[in-house]
């Protein structure tokens, strides 16, 4: 009678050499749990099942059985043909997800990676070292604390390209704001923090790259603090710091994000048949609650450290997250922004001189405004530059308007100046 082979691993082996001198009363219990790094009652159990199956004792009674948990040829069939379907350009992780929420099939990433590298939907990425390696930063202990702004250029929905603006907050992970716009612009990015403001607060800092709507990046702005952005202007009249990153891995939570999101929600608009910015910015208020549900932290500690807004910022804002440029008041009282000019009308809040400076704002809503000494002037806006004139005989623009009146030769007013001039007189002759 043949007999048969049992295969055997040198741990399995090891341990059954251990037993055996077990059995022959060499060692006792807790001898043999040491050398194999096992508890006395695991020990006993194996010694049992020697004596019972001989070497098979060792080895799992599992060992070439077929597992409970395998996937059928037709159930893999189905999710062959469906992921060829809907999600061939998805990552395992997420197709998994979606099997899962839009199919009721429940399958482990590993598997799925390992069916779709056969099925050449996916191709395992290389695991090779980054050449540079940066420290990790801990996060920020309270929410609020700090938040990680970026805008993302990418090709979001249709064939134009677009750009994501996105806010994360660094102690929780979430996103906090997402706004889609047509470019990084000031305008853009001063919508998007009117929005972020209004609906969280005040963060205490801002973390956000060099991009030129961000700061001034010449060389002589180091020395000069006055050569400042839009954006920094904002902050500083506002109350929150901004924090500059001298490279992409110092923001790396939203760096990461922004792939992230490259990656999920580009195919979560496909799938919604999401084309314009309008319905993309309605469909992240639904997908950026679930997206935080999912990937969101617990913070170190509960404070929220964002600041409310009371009244007096809240009025102000419309002026402080407005294009402010200096201009002076030429010498027929008109001024010149854009390419515009703007007539300041007779009758103003406040006294202007020829030469001053006033300060134009460009509200959000295209409105202009014209500020000096923190009162808005009345103009008129010329429909044509107007005729240069060297000067004119208003002196200034009053608070009144200028009357033409002169009072006559006997008014007492003139009587006054009169009489002081005689008097002179009369002394000078008398000294003489």
């Amino acid at each position: 009678m043949a007999r048969k082979t049992i295969t055997m691993t040198l741990r399995e082996l090891s341990r059954y050499g251990v037993i055996k001198r077990l059995l022959n009363k060499e060692i006792n219990g807790t001898e043999a749990a040491k050398q194999l790094y096992l508890s006395v009652r695991q020990i006993r159990n194996l010694k049992s099942k020697v004596k019972k199956c001989g070497e098979k004792g060792i080895i799992h009674g599992n060992r070439g059985r077929p597992s409970n948990r395998k996937i059928s040829n037709e159930k893999i069939k189905q999710i062959e043909r469906i992921v060829k379907e809907k999600y061939y350009n998805f990552g395992p992780t997420f197709t998994a997800e979606k099997l899962d929420e839009n199919h009721q099939i429940i399958i482990s990433n590993e598997k799925l990676r390992y069916l779709m590298t056969e099925w050449r939907l996916w191709k395992p990425r290389s695991r090779n070292q980054p050449k540079k390696r940066y420290a990790w930063r801990a996060r920020k202990d309270n929410y609020g604390e700090m938040e990680q702004f970026d805008g993302s250029y990418h090709n979001w929905f249709g064939k134009e390209e677009s750009c994501l603006l996105l806010s994360v907050d660094d102690a929780t992970g979430k996103i906090t704001h997402a706004k889609f716009d047509y470019n990084e612009s000031v305008i853009a990015v001063f919508r998007f923090w009117l929005e972020y403001f209004k609906k969280n607060g005040l963060p205490v800092s801002i973390y956000l790259d060099k991009f030129s709507t961000y700061k001034v990046n010449h060389k002589n702005a180091v020395d000069n603090k006055d050569m400042i952005t839009q954006f920094q202007r904002a902050s500083n009249q506002t109350g929150f710091k901004l924090i500059f990153a001298n490279s992409p891995q110092a923001k790396g939570r939203v760096e990461r994000m922004n792939k992230t999101l490259q990656d999920r929600l580009v195919k979560e608009l496909k799938l919604a048949n999401v084309t314009t910015i309008e319905k993309a910015n309605e469909f992240l208020k639904e997908y950026i609650p679930k997206f935080n549900s999912k990937f969101a932290v617990i913070p170190n500690k509960k404070a929220d450290l964002h600041k409310g807004l009371n009244k007096t910022i809240k009025e102000k804002l419309p002026q402080i997250f407005s294009i402010q440029k200096q201009r002076i008041v030429m010498n027929d009282y008109t001024i010149r922004f854009e390419k515009q000019y703007f007539q300041l009308e007779q009758e103003q809040p406040t006294t202007v001189y020829k030469k001053d400076a006033v300060i134009v704002e460009k509200h959000l809503n295209n409105e202009i405004k014209i500020n000096l000494k923190g009162r808005y002037l009345s103009y008129q806006e010329l429909p044509e530059r107007p005729k240069k004139e060297i000067d004119i005989k208003l002196p200034a623009i009053t608070i009144r308007k200028q009357s033409s009146w002169k009072p006559p030769v006997d008014h007492p007013w003139r009587n006054q100046f009169l009489y002081d001039k005689i008097r002179a007189n009369q002394q000078v002759l008398i000294k003489k």
